[in-house]
C-alpha cells in the first residue's frame, strides 16, 4: 500500500476496478460498490438497487456483502461489509436517502490504496473477527490482454484474535439490473419485453470448472441493445457454498427482512417459497467457513461482465448509433466463462500486479510523485477508453455522468501523457496507426478526432497544429522504446506528409522559417494567430523528432530540411518571443487577401480574424515549455535555451501560483476552490490582457499542472516540482474530490495521466530500443537508490550504490527482455557484456550488475 485515507477522507473516494476498454465498477472509501459504469457508458452516481413492491416506492437495497459469525458461546453477529455513512447521507425526506441506509455496518473504517490494490480495513469492537477487504483488477504492464479482464475481484480476509474457533459466514448480493442505466439514450433504445409481464431479468445458479456462483442475463433486450449482456456472481467451488437466485416480492419491505432473518440465523441463504421478484432479481452467494484461533483464512468473490454492444461515438445520420463493439467481448462468449479464465490464472495475475506495483511503491521517489503516477493510470480503465474487436484503443477526452465527453481519441489533449507509451507499447503503437494510417490524408492533414467506424476516420478532417506535432514527436517516442524499425517504415510516408503539410500555402509554416504563424487550432479549442510558444515547441520538438528518424531511415535530405528549420525557428523563437520572464505570444492576424489552409480553422474560436478574439496575447501561460517538456522525455534535447527555460519555470511559479482562491474571479469552469493551491492556466503579469483572452485562462487543470512539475523536476528544481504534485494531491484527498478521478473536460480525464512524466524526469530513466542505450539520473554520493522502470513491453527496477569514485549497479527485469548495449547514469557510462541470461543483446529475466566508473 502507498497511501491511507481516515475515516474523515473516505466519502469521495472511488477507484475505478475493472480492465483496460471493459468499465468498471468503483470501490467506495467506506468499501461500498458505487458508480456501476459496465454497460459500455459512464455512470456516474448510478448504483443499481432492487426493485421492491412497497408503499414508499423508495428503493434503498443495492449490492452489498455481508458477513455473518457466530463465536464459542453462541453469540452471533450480522454487519454489512462496510464502515458508516457520511454525515450528509443521514437526513433526507424520509429518512436517509443512501443505500443500503438500514444495514448494521462496522464502525470504522481505512482505506489504503497502491492502485490498483485497495485494501479497507474495516474494525467494530464488538466482533470478535477483524475484517480486511482486498480488492483489485489485474494490471501487467505490456501485457494488455491480462490487463484487460472485465472482472471485480473481492477478496474478504477474516482473522480471528481470539482463542475460540469462530463460525462465519461472507454474502454477496448483486441485482441483475441488466437492461438498466442512467443513460440518456432516449427512445431508440426502449426495451422491447418478449415474455409479457417482467423485463426478463434472470438469475440462475451454475457451477464450472473452477468457479461457482449466478449468471445473470436479459432476454427481453434486443441483441443490438448496448445493455444486452451477462453478469456473473461468483467464487471458488473448492468452498461450503449456498445460494439464492432472488429475493422474494413482499408489502413494507418484506423482502429485505426475509433476507436478513436468514442470513443472521446461520450465515446459509436459499430461496425461499413465495413470490419472487420481477424486476432487478437480487443475486445471493454466501460462503461458510470456520476460523480456529489465531488463524485467517479468505473468501475471493469474482463480480464479472460481458457487454458487447458497444456503439460508436454519435449517432449517425440516418439515426441510428452504429455498434462497434468490444475487444474484450470477442475474448470472452460470456460473463461467466472471462470469471472462469481469471479464477484459473488468479495467482499469476496477482503476483505480477503486485510485481509491478511494489516495485513503483519501493522506489526512492516521492510519495505524491508515485501516488499521481499510478493513480492516474485507473483512467485508462474507466470508461474514457475502450478497444474495438481488432484490438485497437480509443478514448473520449473524458466522461461526462452519463456519456462521453469529447470524442476521437483527440491528439492535442493525448500528446500530455506518457504512460500509454511507457506501460502498454502495443496500445501506443496501435494508436500511431489509427494517427497516420486512418486519420491522415493525401496531403498530410491529420485529422484531430478519429470517426468510427474507422473507415470513416478522416471524416472530421480538421487538424490542430499540437495535436499533429505531438503525434510526431509520440512516432518517435514509440519507435524508440520498441526498437521496431518495421513499424517506422510503415507509418514514415504518412508522418513525412505530417510534416510537410505545416508548409503548405496559408498553412502553420507557409513561409517555412521554422516557426508557426499561421492559423493554429490547439487544445485551447481556439484558434492561435501568429507566433506563440505553446505551437512553436511543439513544432520544434517534431522538427528534431523527424530529422532523427529521418536520417535512420536515410532520407538526408529531409532530415537536413528538418535539422535547418529547427535550428532558424529555435533561435527566432528565444530572440523574439522570450519578454525577459517568459516566452509570450505574437498576435498576427492574416494578411489582407491571405487564405487559411482548408481544415486550418475549426470555427471554435474567434469570428473576426483581422481582430481575433481568443488570444493568448503577452500572458504568462501555464504550459508554454510542453514541447520542452516532451522532447526531453523523448530525449530529443533542448530545443530553447536552458537558462530561459529556467527563467521561465520561475515565472510560471511566481506570476500563476495561487495560495488563495477565495478572492479569484472565473468565468468558466472551477476544479480549484476556497484556500486550496494551484497554477492558473494564464497570467498577466505586466497588464494588457484580451479583452476576450484564451477561454481557459482563469481555470486550472491538472495535466497542465503537471507539464510544470515535469519541467521543473528536469532541470533540476526537484523541490518546486514536488510542490506542484503535492498542491495537486492535497486537492484530491478523498474528502474534497476522488484521488482516482482528475476531471478536465469529463470525469478521468487523458490529460492527467501526464502525471506519469514525473516519475520520469524525476528518475531520469529514458531508453533507446535503437541505441540499446538506458538512462537515468545520477544517484547521490554514498547513497543506495532503487528506482522503478518500464519500456512500454518491459519492466523492472535499477538500483545504484553510489561510491566516491564508482556506482554499482543492479538492473532488474522482471518481466520481458531488453535490448541492452549500454547504461548512462549523466554522462557515465558501461558497457553490459558477459551478462548472464544475455543473448544477441537482449537481457532476460533476473539481475543483471555492473560497474561505471564516475566522471570526477
Amino acid at each position: 500500500m502507498l497511501k491511507s485515507y481516515d475515516g474523515d477522507h473516505l466519502t469521495r473516494i472511488a477507484m475505478p476496478i475493472g480492465g483496460i476498454g471493459t468499465g468498471t465498477v468503483s470501490l467506495g472509501g467506506r468499501g461500498d460498490l458505487r458508480d456501476w459504469e459496465v454497460m459500455n457508458r459512464p455512470a456516474k452516481g448510478f448504483t443499481p438497487a432492487m426493485t421492491r413492491n412497497r408503499p414508499s416506492g423508495v428503493e434503498c437495497i443495492g449490492p452489498f456483502f455481508a458477513l455473518w459469525c457466530r463465536d464459542a458461546k453462541g453469540a452471533t453477529h450480522s454487519r454489512c461489509l462496510e464502515g458508516p455513512l457520511p454525515w450528509e447521507d443521514y437526513e433526507g425526506p424520509t429518512g436517509s436517502r443512501a443505500l443500503n441506509h438500514g444495514l448494521p455496518r462496522f464502525a470504522s473504517a481505512r482505506f489504503d490504496a497502491a492502485y490498483p490494490l485497495a485494501s479497507i480495513q474495516l474494525s467494530d469492537d464488538e466482533l470478535p473477527l477483524q475484517v480486511r477487504l482486498e480488492a483489485f483488477n489485474p494490471l501487467v504492464p505490456g501485457d494488455e490482454e491480462a490487463s484487460g479482464l472485465p472482472v471485480a475481484v473481492m477478496r474478504y480476509v477474516l482473522h480471528n484474535p481470539g482463542s475460540q474457533t469462530v463460525k462465519a459466514s461472507v454474502c454477496g448480493c448483486v441485482p441483475n439490473f441488466i437492461g438498466t442505466g442512467p443513460n440518456d439514450l432516449g427512445k431508440e433504445f426502449e426495451i422491447e419485453h418478449k415474455h409479457g409481464e417482467g423485463t426478463g431479468n434472470i438469475n440462475q445458479t451454475r457451477d464450472g470448472e473452477n468457479i461457482t456462483g449466478l449468471f445473470m442475463q436479459n432476454t427481453s433486450l434486443d441483441p443490438h441493445h448496448p445493455y444486452r449482456g451477462t453478469m456473473a456472481l461468483s467464487t471458488f467451488n473448492s468452498q461450503t457454498v449456498s445460494k439464492r437466485t432472488q429475493w422474494n416480492t413482499r408489502p413494507w419491505a418484506g423482502g429485505s427482512l426475509e433476507f436478513w432473518t436468514q442470513f443472521s440465523q446461520d450465515g446459509v441463504i436459499a430461496d425461499q417459497d413465495g413470490p419472487g421478484q420481477n424486476q432487478h432479481p437480487m443475486a445471493g452467494l454466501a460462503v461458510s467457513l470456520e476460523l480456529p484461533p489465531g488463524q485467517s483464512r479468505s473468501v475471493t468473490f469474482f463480480i464479472s461482465w460481458h457487454f458487447p454492444n458497444r456503439l460508436t461515438w454519435w449517432r449517425r445520420k440516418d439515426g441510428q448509433y452504429p455498434v462497434i463493439g468490444n475487444h474484450y467481448t470477442a475474448r470472452f462468449p460470456d460473463a461467466w466463462a472471462a470469471a472462469e479464465h481469471t479464477s484459473k490464472n488468479l495467482p499469476s495475475l496477482e503476483k505480477r500486479t503486485v510485481a509491478f506495483v511494489r516495485s513503483v511503491v519501493e522506489s526512492d521517489v516521492p510519495d505524491v510523485v508515485r501516488e499521481a503516477a499510478l493513480f492516474n493510470v485507473s483512467t485508462l480503465r474507466t470508461q474514457t477508453c475502450f478497444r474495438t474487436p481488432d484490438g485497437y484503443f480509443y478514448s473520449w477526452e473524458g466522461c461526462g455522468d452519463t456519456t462521453g465527453c469529447c470524442h476521437g481519441s483527440c491528439t492535442h489533449v493525448w500528446n500530455y501523457e506518457s504512460t500509454l507509451a511507457l506501460l502498454f507499447g502495443n496500445l501506443s503503437r496501435g494508436t500511431r496507426e489509427i494517427e497516420f494510417h486512418h486519420a491522415t490524408d493525401e496531403l498530410g492533414l491529420m485529422a484531430f478526432r478519429v470517426d468510427l467506424p474507422l473507415a470513416a476516420g478522416r471524416q472530421f478532417s480538421a487538424a490542430a497544429a499540437d495535436g499533429q506535432m505531438g503525434c510526431l514527436v509520440r512516432l518517435y517516442l514509440d519507435w524508440q522504446l520498441s526498437g521496431d524499425d518495421a513499424f517506422l517504415n510503415k507509418l514514415w510516408p504518412s508522418a513525412k506528409k505530417a510534416l510537410e503539410f505545416c508548409w503548405l500555402p496559408g498553412g502553420w509554416d507557409a513561409d517555412k522559417d521554422g516557426v508557426m504563424e499561421g492559423c493554429q487550432h490547439n487544445t485551447m479549442d481556439v484558434e492561435y494567430f501568429g507566433p506563440n510558444p505553446q505551437m512553436t515547441g511543439w513544432y520544434l520538438a517534431a522538427l528534431r523528432a523527424c530529422e532523427e528518424m529521418a536520417r535512420h531511415l536515410g532520407d538526408t535530405a529531409f532530415a537536413d530540411t528538418c535539422h535547418d528549420l529547427f535550428t532558424r525557428g529555435s533561435r527566432w523563437m528565444d530572440e523574439h518571443l522570450f519578454n525577459g520572464e517568459y516566452y509570450e505570444h505574437h498576435v498576427r492576424p492574416p494578411s489582407e487577401g491571405v487564405s487559411i489552409l482548408k481544415g486550418l480553422n475549426v470555427g471554435m474560436g474567434a469570428k473576426n480574424n483581422a481582430d481575433p478574439d481568443f488570444q493568448l496575447a503577452n500572458g504568462c501561460l501555464v504550459d508554454q515549455l510542453v514541447g520542452q517538456m516532451y522532447a526531453d522525455l523523448a530525449g530529443l534535447g533542448a530545443i530553447h535555451d536552458r537558462d530561459k527555460v529556467r527563467a521561465t519555470l520561475a515565472s510560471i511559479l511566481r506570476h500563476n501560483r495561487r495560495s488563495n482562491f477565495r478572492g479569484h474571479f472565473n468565468n468558466m469552469r472551477s476544479y480549484v476552490l476556497g484556500d486550496e493551491t494551484a497554477l492558473l492556466m494564464a497570467s498577466y503579469p505586466r497588464g494588457h490582457r484580451p479583452r476576450f483572452p484564451m477561454p481557459y485562462y482563469n481555470e486550472v487543470m491538472t495535466g497542465f499542472e503537471y507539464v510544470v512539475a515535469i519541467g521543473l523536476i528536469q532541470q533540476g528544481k526537484l523541490e518546486e516540482g514536488l510542490r506542484v504534485v503535492s498542491d495537486i494531491s492535497s486537492r484530491y484527498d478523498g474528502r474534497k474530490r476522488s484521488p482516482f478521478d482528475e476531471a478536465e473536460c469529463g470525469h478521468h480525464y487523458i490529460r492527467a495521466m501526464a502525471a506519469w512524466g514525473c516519475l520520469l524526469a524525476w528518475t531520469g530513466f529514458h531508453y533507446s530500443a535503437v541505441a540499446g542505450v538506458m538512462r537515468f539520473r545520477l544517484a547521490d554520493v554514498d547513497s543506495n537508490t532503487k528506482w522503478f522502470w518500464s519500456t512500454g513491453q518491459t519492466f523492472g527496477s535499477v538500483t545504484q550504490q553510489r561510491y566516491a569514485e564508482h556506482v554499482d549497479v543492479v538492473l532488474e527485469i522482471i518481466e520481458g527482455s531488453l535490448n541492452i548495449q549500454r547504461m548512462d547514469l549523466t554522462g557515465n557510462e558501461a558497457v553490459f557484456s558477459g551478462t548472464p541470461g544475455a543473448t544477441d543483446r537482449n537481457l532476460g529475466p533476473g539481475s543483471h550488475r555492473l560497474r561505471i566508473v564516475t566522471k570526477p
